[in-house]
């Protein structure tokens, strides 16, 4: 069992921090399909934005988050320890640091992945934060700034020295972003020079491709990221296979259809129809792509303008995915 500070996790597979991903709702249909712990999305320390309906947005929670996660970023120690207290008075019973974000907006502000130039700074804002608070303080970067310079063994030391709980690799550089094969070397290395959970993310969409990565780098968990983009029961699908060592039964064409009617409607709910419709569209991308012959519908899902007609269409496209798949319906 994997613990965090004086958390324990009920499984190894965890929901990565997505920005314009991992709101509420997604969050929400992530545990349901047995991500252990989920992660909001990340949030700037400035604390001019705190009051921003973006924000509040990005920090909303409800009942069944049972441990709420909140990320946070910034290049100030100060104040990343002042949004790490704000975000503890509001209920957060973990503060991450983000230190993976290869966006240039993040870096250019010396923030995100930008900070593994400076281990001194890295230092300085872990320790500030760890001090700041009573909660677990946890860490997400990558194992470095570029492929040649690669020091993700000497962060995840200081992360250790300054207090950090848990570390979470990005098995790429800054400098790589999300091209090219993940590393998984430099994740192995860190788990050999530190005592924390260590939990290998990147690139990680099978169970079988979560075992690999486990048994090769000795982690303790996976966390999951764009693997869980349209497909939420991923979590289901690894926690089966570690525990049993066999495949579980893929997500059928109804659950799939249920599942993303489901997230759509909260996505509405949540957003209200004008923006929720807007950010339907991707995740109904996402969801459809596990289905051959799909590009109609998806371009059709996006040319829609109205709430309302999301949903008659989602019923519609379940309709005709479930009579192909039983036979009623010509190829």
């Amino acid at each position: 069992m994997i613990r965090i500070g004086r958390f324990s996790l009920a499984g190894r597979a965890v929901l990565a921090p997505m920005a314009g991903v991992t709101d509420l709702p997604f969050r929400r249909l992530c545990r349901e399909f047995g991500a252990s712990l989920t992660t909001s999305e990340m949030v700037i320390s400035n604390s001019e934005l705190r009051d921003s309906r973006k924000t509040r947005l990005r920090l909303a929670q409800d009942e069944s988050e049972h441990l709420r996660v909140v990320q946070i970023a910034g290049a100030e120690p100060q104040a990343m320890a002042e949004a790490a207290r704000y975000n503890e008075s509001l209920g957060a019973d973990i503060i991450d640091i983000n230190m993976g974000c290869p966006a240039k907006k993040v870096c250019k502000r010396d923030a995100g992945s930008a900070l593994l130039r400076d281990p001194q700074l890295v230092r300085d804002i872990l320790q500030a934060v760890v001090a700041a608070v009573e909660v677990p303080v946890t860490l997400k970067f990558r194992t470095g700034w570029s492929p040649e310079h690669r020091n993700g063994v000497e962060i995840a030391r200081i992360a250790e020295d300054s207090g950090i709980q848990s570390l979470a690799v990005h098995g790429r550089t800054r400098a790589c972003r999300y091209h090219g094969a993940v590393e998984y070397d430099t994740i192995a290395a860190i788990k050999q020079n530190v005592s924390l959970p260590v939990f290998a993310n990147g690139d990680i969409t099978s169970p079988e491709q979560a075992r690999a990565v486990l048994d090769y780098t000795g982690a303790d968990g996976v966390m999951i990221g764009r693997g869980a983009q349209g497909s939420p029961w991923l979590f289901r699908e690894i926690n089966h296979y570690l525990a049993n060592g066999e495949q579980r039964e893929s997500v059928t064409p109804t659950e799939l259809f249920d599942t993303m009617l489901r997230h759509v409607s909260a996505l509405h709910d949540f957003y209200g129809e004008r923006q929720g419709l807007k950010i339907a569209r991707k995740h109904v991308s996402w969801y459809l792509q596990n289905l051959a012959d799909s590009d109609a519908a998806r371009g059709h899902f996006n040319s829609l303008t109205d709430a309302s007609a999301q949903i008659d269409t989602i019923h519609r496209l379940a309709a005709g995915w479930s009579a192909y798949k039983t036979g009623d319906k010509a190829a």
